[in-house]
């Protein structure tokens, strides 16, 4: 996924979004990123994403004494993470917020 695909589609927050969240706002825990437009706060497929820039971000920090230059790019593609995430939804382990 490149920085302006979306993570959390119930929310419609992209990775950049998260990304300047977690550079300007240095949250202390991961679920602080809900903080972020509500990000995981919806259906909760993106929670493990989430949970995953949290963690490279807090590594990225300790190693460049609080510089963040980028997250790894994911290698996954944005088309293949919606259908996972369609699927997701489909099977019900998550329900969209209503509109």
């Amino acid at each position: 996924m490149k920085l302006d695909d979306k993570v959390c589609y119930c929310f419609h927050i992209s990775k950049r979004k998260i990304i300047n969240h977690l550079r300007i706002h240095r949250p202390r825990r991961a679920s602080q990123l809900s903080e972020c437009g509500g990000a995981g706060t919806g259906c909760g497929w993106c929670v493990p994403y989430l949970k995953r820039y949290f963690a490279e971000y807090e590594k990225a920090a300790a190693e460049d004494s609080g510089k963040i230059t980028d997250l790894e790019e994911d290698s996954i593609t944005a088309e293949e993470y919606a259908e996972q995430r369609d699927q997701y939804i489909q099977s019900g382990k998550g329900t969209p917020p209503a509109r």
